[in-house]
């Protein structure tokens, strides 16, 4: 556990462990969120955006393309044999 203190002016050093194990560099924004007992910092953008034409085609499938048809019925089989292991 680490310990840091609030300053007059409000502010908080994050102990350099911590920003190094959440990479989190100087300008880094972050979410302040109340949690009753606490406060909980999260990053503001986690992730990078990510756009369809950056991630579509990542999973191949070789074959002919599936039906609407096609889907809703492995959709239906796969619950039924859900709700065959439930009885």
């Amino acid at each position: 556990m680490e310990v840091t203190r609030l300053s007059n002016s409000g502010q908080v050093i994050i102990p350099k462990a911590l920003r190094d194990a959440h990479r989190w560099e100087a300008g880094q924004e972050l979410i302040a969120i109340d949690m009753g007992d606490g406060i909980l910092l999260k990053p503001k953008n986690p992730f990078r955006e990510t756009k369809l034409e950056n991630v579509a085609g990542c999973l191949k499938y070789q074959g002919k393309p599936k039906s609407i048809d096609d889907l809703e019925d492995a959709i239906r089989q796969g619950v039924e044999e859900q709700w065959d292991d439930c009885s």
